[in-house]
């Protein structure tokens, strides 16, 4: 008990300063899927390693890869104890629509006690905690239980292309007992959980071509194929009026979910109007005969994150474009294949895209 209350009062007397630190990691641009940002992603690595080498860790690198790198950290000196592999990743997703912004994304604030900015509770917040988390017990005690590796990448929120690679090459480096995500979250203010899956993922960009060029809708509106018009008639077919996904086949590997998952579900006695408050909706949308938890948990998905063709800007301009295109992300569950479901999705793509 003396000892929790010890780092309770050290994480009471640091919290101004870890607050101001965990900003100073926020403010840099780390978004990975834009090559304009390059430089802050190997400044973002520079970060990593520093708050690494402050909170006692030993045998730092920034690894390259053929993307952006990986930074590692131990501290093996618990010997005969366990070893603790901690993954996160400090990139971030672009910011559009920056019109939706209260505050720039990249300039931490602090509102209703909450923080925010780019990154900071995906992944920045969580990383930052499990390095605070090894800084208080060597502070405090020089030393700790076990024995922990920290690799933090920067291509998670593209798909990371190069991790698989790294992994194979760094195996013996990397070898754990227990590997800890530092990707996740809580269930609920003061309520810690343990997250023991996480969904996976596959993603395609669609791409429409019409005509040549851009045409005047006045003249060939009516008498030629509207790619954007495509692209709906695709993107339309993906699910039922329900929400289940009408690709055939996509289901057909998903792993049931147990009777004792699904308890275990209810028990938590999930508060669904409070959620329909918080992101601002008056009903949720999902697979029916699943509940919202097992819908976001347990069940696969196909969302369009993307849409893109034609003018959008201030005004009217009458044009029929000559391209469109739709960028979709797939969640995937336990048994599901990636390389399937992307040919699953060609298919189906095939087999209801308009006539050319």
């Amino acid at each position: 008990m003396n000892h929790l209350k010890s780092l309770d009062a050290y994480f009471t007397a640091k919290r101004d300063e870890h607050l101001n630190e965990l900003k100073d990691f926020l403010r840099i641009p780390s978004i990975s899927a834009l090559s304009e940002h390059k430089g802050d992603m190997q400044k973002a690595a520079e970060w990593l390693k520093d708050s690494f080498q402050k909170a006692g860790l030993e045998n730092l690198s920034i690894d390259e890869t053929e993307g952006h790198p990986v930074v590692y950290g131990d501290w093996l000196h618990a010997e005969g104890k366990p070893t603790i592999l901690f993954y996160g990743h400090y990139d971030v997703q672009p910011v559009d629509p920056l019109n939706l912004w209260e505050t720039g994304p990249f300039d931490p604030e602090v509102r209703d006690n909450k923080l925010y900015a780019r990154g900071a509770s995906d992944d920045k917040g969580q990383v930052f905690m499990h390095i605070k988390a090894v800084e208080a017990l060597m502070n405090e005690n020089g030393s700790l239980p076990v024995n922990v590796k920290f690799i933090i990448e920067g291509e998670e929120e593209i798909g990371s292309p190069n991790l698989e690679k790294y992994i194979e090459e760094k195996k013996e480096k990397l070898a754990a007992d227990i590997i800890v995500i530092s990707d996740t979250g809580m269930y609920g203010p003061g309520k810690p959980a343990i997250c023991y899956g996480l969904r996976g993922l596959a993603g395609v960009q669609i791409d429409v071509k019409g005509a040549k060029g851009d045409l005047h809708s006045g003249i060939y509106g009516g008498g030629v194929q509207n790619p954007i018009h495509a692209i709906s008639e695709i993107l339309a077919s993906f699910h039922d009026q329900e929400g289940t996904i009408s690709v055939e086949g996509f289901y057909n590997d998903v792993r049931p979910l147990a009777d004792e998952e699904r308890e275990a579900y209810r028990a938590l006695d999930f508060n669904e109007e409070a959620l329909k408050d918080e992101i601002g909706v008056n009903e949720l949308f999902g697979e029916k005969g699943f509940s919202y938890l097992e819908q976001t948990w347990t069940r696969p998905t196909l969302e369009v994150n993307g849409v893109f063709g034609g003018f959008s800007g201030e005004g009217i301009k009458t044009v029929l474009p000559s391209e469109a295109g739709s960028k979709i992300t797939c969640r995937l569950v336990p048994d599901q294949d990636p390389e399937d479901i992307v040919k699953k999705l060609r298919a189906h793509i095939e087999k209801h895209k308009p006539a050319e």
